[in-house]
């Protein structure tokens, strides 16, 4: 990837001199991109956008979605050195013990192409350059704007098929954030099942009711459930999700704590209900679709399932592109208030950015 000259006072590796693309084809104009030089900053720079080879398209940037709980811990460089490498972007830049380029909620328009937008797993920026096949064509009843949830909606689709949750089941989902209540907003749509979700923050029991679940504060959550699955990135709420599944049931794991010791209470009487603890991850397709189902397969369903319009409610604040730098240490912060964010880049002539 080509970059910008470093900050004043930053330099880059020799590996980095190497990759700035001098020798590049680099057509005239350029693109401004969000890169973090450091632990909590964020700066916008400016860096030549490479001509697009035979089988790649330029596109221009819409919308691009904030992943808080992924991106508060590279904001922080808390990315433990250990899964570096599993937790890079597939376009990112730099390393995560800064400089950095991160994101990877994409909403586009193909440069040249009268198309439909595109969603891909591009960081913060103006445009880039992608393969044709790593662009995913946004379904005509999704407006762009909404489609920046998909890689969320890719990794609540993923949770739901790892939980082997089914008609009829009494789940519990712990964690409101954006993850958890699409998670429940999947749940809810299977025949009798019973959902619940559960969140210290009685702010998210409206957007909670509107996508199908009860709401519950932990204190009011129902035990024996058949399915939990924790979405709350807090050792606190996994304890609340092991706690509240009945005998022989799977409680799943979403939550990522980067380079934190979490404890977890596997004491009392987590052997004797013979409680199994799943761990869940969107980087590989769920063991029970994966002979059938490729990575973008799922991204294309994932898509078509935000066709609710109901899920405009995940949407809580948008914010322009250029105020990104000023705007990200209180969208990052612990205990930020809303729930998704989403970027806004310079409105194009096309009616199809919304």
């Amino acid at each position: 990837m080509d970059r910008h000259d470093p900050m004043p006072g930053e330099t880059w590796s020799d590996a980095d001199q190497a990759s700035r693309g001098e020798s590049a084809e680099v057509e005239a104009g350029s693109i401004e991109a969000l890169w973090y030089p450091r632990a909590g900053e964020a700066v916008i720079r400016t860096e030549p956008l490479p001509s697009p080879k035979a089988d790649e398209i330029r596109i221009r940037t819409l919308w691009t979605g904030l992943s808080r709980g992924t991106e508060r811990l590279v904001f922080e460089g808390r990315v433990p050195e250990t899964i570096a490498l599993r937790m890079t972007a597939p376009a990112q830049a730099g390393s995560f013990s800064f400089p950095v380029k991160y994101g990877y909620c994409a909403v586009g328009e193909i440069e040249g192409e009268t198309g439909p937008p595109v969603f891909a797993l591009q960081p913060h920026q103006t445009g880039f350059v992608a393969a044709r096949d790593a662009a995913s064509p946004v379904p005509g009843s999704v407006p762009p704007r909404r489609a920046v949830l998909a890689a969320n909606m890719e990794t609540a689709l993923n949770a739901v098929w790892d939980s082997g949750a089914g008609p009829g089941d009494r789940i519990a989902v712990v964690g409101a954030g954006v993850v958890g209540l699409l998670v429940a907003f999947l749940a809810a749509r299977l025949p009798g099942a019973e959902v619940e979700a559960v969140d210290s923050d009685p702010a998210r029991a409206a957007v909670a009711e509107a996508l199908g679940a009860r709401f519950r504060l932990p204190a009011e959550a129902r035990a024996e459930a058949d399915i939990v699955i924790h979405a709350s990135g807090q050792p606190e709420g996994l304890a609340l999700a092991l706690s509240l599944a009945g005998h022989e049931a799977a409680v799943v794991e979403m939550s990522w704590y980067g380079d934190r010791s979490v404890p977890v209470p596997l004491g009392q009487d987590f052997h004797a209900r013979r409680l199994r603890l799943v761990s869940s991850q969107v980087g590989e397709v769920a063991p029970s679709r994966r002979p059938r189902w490729s990575h973008a397969r799922r991204l294309a369903k994932a898509l078509a399932l935000l066709a609710d319009p109901r899920l405009d409610a995940l949407i809580t604040e948008e914010v322009a592109f250029a105020d990104l730098p000023r705007e990200l240490p209180r969208l990052l912060a612990p205990g930020a208030p809303g729930l998704c964010t989403v970027v806004r880049y310079e409105t194009p002539s096309s009616p199809r950015a919304r």
